[in-house]
């Protein structure tokens, strides 16, 4: 999934964008991701850019193969601010994202900056 998520990196931005071809969210990423590297995906619908309520991102998890783990997931949900849950992709050397501000799916360096509020590994497929 790394693979995957790196090959994605410049893709466009879009809010629940699902298609590299129009533009990506984090969860459109994590999606892609996962789909380009051969799993089945059920993404979750409905979210806004700003909620307190993580429980959405946090199933999608476990609906998809993910298994929690306390450290070095494949897949992190941190807390962009208080409101904003956001998925990354861990990869080597750092995290792949959907980054709204800069309106591309992006590579982070080294530690998220953000408070992290669960971790997931994938299963083998």
């Amino acid at each position: 999934m790394a693979t995957a998520a790196i090959s994605l990196i410049g893709v466009r931005y879009r809010l629940h964008g699902r298609s590299a071809d129009d533009g990506l969210d984090c969860v459109g990423v994590v999606a892609a991701a996962m789909i380009r590297a051969g799993y089945r995906v059920v993404a979750p619908q409905g979210y806004t850019m700003r909620q307190v309520d993580c429980s959405g991102f946090a199933l999608f998890a476990p609906l998809n193969g993910f298994e929690t783990v306390e450290r070095e997931g494949d897949l992190v949900l941190v807390r962009a601010n208080p409101v904003q849950p956001h998925l990354l992709i861990r990869v080597p050397d750092g995290f792949v994202h959907a980054h709204a501000g800069l309106r591309r799916v992006v590579f982070l360096p080294g530690e998220t900056p953000w408070p992290i509020a669960g971790e997931w590994r994938l299963r083998s497929n």
